[in-house]
Formats: C-alpha cells, structure tokens, sequence
C-alpha cells in the first residue's frame, strides 16, 4: 500500500470535540469509550509515554475480555456501520469453559454449537480451557435463537446454552463443563502473515531485526514445546505477487531466511488482498491439529476489498475455518491504518478468540499511528508484547 492516512487527533478530558453519545463533531477520532460506547477522553499514543525512541511500541487490547465494552462500541450509532461493511454481527456470544475432574483447563477440544440438526459453529478450546461460539454471526444467518445445544468434545450437552449480549451488568455468562479428555501434543504453530505493500517497510524492519530474538526468548520460556513457525507475504493483484509463504519448521534461521528475502513494495491503492491472504494462510501451511495452541499474527495497515462482495464471502468462509481449526488470529495494526482497518482486524480477533494489537506513537518511529477506539491500555515495546502473547497462548 502506498497510501497514507493522515490523522489530526485533539481530545481533552471533558470531551471536547464529541456529542454526548461519542459521536464526531469533526473530522478528529475518539481514542476511547466507557462501555456504552461515549467518549471519555484520551490522547494520540494511548497513555501518552512510556516507550523508549528508537523502538516500536504497542498496544494490546481484548475485546472478549472487555465485552460490554465492545457491544456499547457496536451499538454506537458512530461505529456500528461496520457490521454493514463487513458484515459480522457480534451480538451473541456463547462463552464456554472447560475443566477436567481435577479443575485444570482442558486444551484444545472441540466444542460445537448446534440448532437441531444443523452445525451453526465449531471452535476449539484455548489453553485457559475456553472457547466462543457464536450465533447470527452472518446476515444469512437469520433463525430465531432456541434449540440451542452444544456439544462439547463430540458429546451434546443437556439444556441450552446461555447467550452473552453484553447488555447485562455481568456482560459474559460462561458456559461451564467438567470432561475428561486426553491432552494435546505439546507443540504449537505460529504464522506470520504480512502485508508486504509499500508502505510496510518499517514493520518488515522489524521482522528482520527482532523476530528471531523474540522466537528464541519464547523457546527458552517455553521448554518442553515444540514450535514451528510459517510464514505468508501477501500483496494485492497487479503486483509481483499476490502471495508467498514458507512452510511451517521447527528451524527458526529457516524461516528467517525466508523473511530477510522480503521488501516492501507495490500496492497503489488502499485495499490490500487481505482475503487471499486469509485463503493462503489456511492452504498453504501445514497446520498441526494435535497442537495445543496456534497462532495467526497478522500485520498489516491497510483493509480488504470490502467493497466487493465475493471478498467478503470468501472472508466469512475463512474466520470460519479459522475458528473451526482452533487457529487464533491476532492482527497487528500498522503505521496508516484507518478506522475500516481497526475494525475489520477487530472482528478477525473476536471470533477466533484471539486479541487485538496496534502500534502506537510512542517509539516515535514512522508514521503517525491510529487512536484507537478502545479503552485505557499498557503501551509496551513491540517485541516484548508479542513474546507475551505468545507466551500466554502457548
């Protein structure tokens, strides 16, 4: 992408420069929300500080963990026109827990919403022993919610499953169920898909720089798991190329030779071929489906074709393989990226159970970067997040 966003962000404590609800005044973006969604203050940057020159800093925020948040957001007359963009509707959410007899977190087991005899969603639990499924999700999908039922590791639950709206003052009601299940392999897969357009230099950078350090400081934590690492370069049509990967391996100089091969370059207009990118992530690469975690950290600062409707299909098809599989998508917002960004990456996070990460202005490198329309949060420097992410989710 060679297009660039440029943003002019004035907010002050009391307000100024919003209506009442969170609503512009002008051309200047909110930076965060209380739980209805209205505005409660905030600066370009997050927190303002705290990030040392000369590194890039970032930002984690959950949207599954601040839910009401994120439904007052979605409920926002200012936000809520990206469900018509791309078409993900969020508002029922079926939060499940998994145990084993002893109370430890059971991994990566398949749970399954159904309606009668029809499969609505599948997914897998997490390390926490949690997973989310979720109903409506798609405009096609328009039965009234009843007959609902789960199965959880094959086997139907008795009664139906409770529904998370956000709307109630406890916003997440779990679903809890004790099993017994063997557990997973001790491996993990993680993939890298990167937008590879013009304006991505400094984030492919980065990569060359830092990501084997940050693999190697994982590993170390981590004895006992094997990891494997892959990698998707995309662009868009027109260009060099439209996608390129290496396979997944356990040799990490492997997968950064690959890497170091990679510039930034092509693109021309804003939308990228993020959807091909999503397609080749899933074909391309071997994932392991014994694995007890995998991983889809997606970087990027420009939106898909939302424009163009088989796009957006062959993005539902997608997230819903992503889902199914158990691979957790955890985008990374780039130097550039506009509101259409955000929230698509957003989305992506929510319903495969991953988390949203973006960059900030702290590092005081490159372009200025998107506030975000979240509430307070840690601005840390990029290659510690990403080990802690990792960490966490392996």
């Amino acid at each position: 992408m060679t297009a660039a966003l440029a943003l002019t962000v004035s907010c002050s404590k009391d307000g100024e420069g919003y209506w009442a609800d969170g609503s512009v005044k002008d051309d200047s973006y909110p930076s965060a929300y209380e739980g209805d969604g209205s505005y409660v203050g905030g600066s370009i940057g997050g927190n303002g500080g705290g990030g040392e020159a000369g590194v890039l800093t970032a930002a984690e925020w959950n949207d599954l963990d601040n839910w009401a948040f994120w439904t007052g957001v979605m409920n926002n007359q200012e936000w809520n026109s990206s469900f018509e963009m791309w078409k993900f509707d969020t508002s029922s959410r079926i939060a499940i827990r998994v145990k084993d007899s002893a109370g430890e977190p059971v991994v990566n087991l398949p749970v399954a919403l159904y309606q009668n005899q029809s499969c609505l969603w599948e997914a897998r639990t997490s390390v926490k022993g949690e997973a989310n499924c979720w109903f409506g999700l798609f405009p096609k999908d328009i039965e009234p919610a009843q007959d609902l039922r789960l199965k959880i590791g094959g086997t139907l639950q008795e009664g139906e499953p409770v529904i998370s709206t956000g709307k109630e003052d406890n916003p997440v009601s779990w679903n809890e169920y004790v099993v017994s299940a063997s557990a997973p392999q001790q491996t993990a897969d993680i993939a890298f898909v990167v937008d590879a357009t013009g304006s991505m230099g400094d984030e492919i950078a980065f990569l060359k720089k830092d990501l084997l350090s940050i693999l190697e400081t994982v590993r170390q934590s981590q004895t006992g798991i094997e990891i494997r690492t892959g990698t998707v370069f995309y662009r868009d049509k027109g260009d060099d190329y439209v996608t390129r990967h290496s396979a997944f391996t356990t040799d990490f100089s492997s997968t950064m030779q690959f890497v170091e091969k990679q510039n930034a370059s092509g693109g021309g207009d804003l939308p990228e071929a993020v959807h091909w990118a999503l397609e080749a992530t899933l074909q391309n690469l071997a994932w392991n489906p014994e694995a007890r975690s995998r991983l889809a950290f997606l970087i990027l600062d420009a939106p898909a074709h939302y424009n163009q409707n088989e796009v957006i299909e062959s993005i539902h098809q997608s997230i819903t393989a992503f889902a199914r599989n158990g691979i957790r998508i955890i985008p990374v917002l780039a130097s550039t990226g506009d509101k259409t960004t955000e929230f698509m990456c957003r989305y992506f996070a929510v319903v495969t159970d991953g988390t949203y990460v973006f960059l900030t202005d702290d590092s005081g490198v490159g372009d200025s970067h998107l506030t975000p329309t979240v509430g307070q949060y840690t601005v840390e420097k990029l290659n510690d997040l990403l080990v802690r992410l990792i960490t966490e989710n392996i």
